[in-house]
């Protein structure tokens, strides 16, 4: 059986998040925590994925920042992606056995924090 930690952190600017992430992931690998999701908000940001098209940008990035989005290239796939207050993102960070594409868990705890 696998249990996986959820983690409930509320609103964090994204910036903070990929930093949390990047711990995470490390501590994953090196058998420190179990498996855990983050499920989080964030502040207004705009994030430019591997695929990221400027055409797809309408804006300069000066002028989003003046209008208080951030904006964020990331080394994730995808294109460009707005999150922001009122959008709920789950981050899993998990260990996958080897060939394993499906997840079914068993068993949740839930943590505020």
């Amino acid at each position: 059986m696998r249990t996986l930690e959820v983690r409930h952190l509320g609103r964090v600017p994204y910036g903070e998040a990929l930093d949390l992430q990047a711990r995470l992931v490390t501590d994953r690998q090196q058998g420190r925590v179990g498996d855990t999701l983050l499920l989080l908000e964030h502040d207004p940001v705009f994030t430019l994925g591997r695929n990221a098209r400027a055409e797809n940008v309408l804006h300069s990035q000066e002028a989003l920042e003046a209008r208080g989005f951030a904006v964020f290239e990331t080394g994730r796939g995808g294109d460009v992606t707005y999150h922001g207050p009122g959008q709920l993102v789950g981050y899993p960070i998990l260990k996958l056995d080897e060939g394993e594409r499906d997840l079914h868990l068993c068993s949740a705890t839930w943590s505020r924090g």
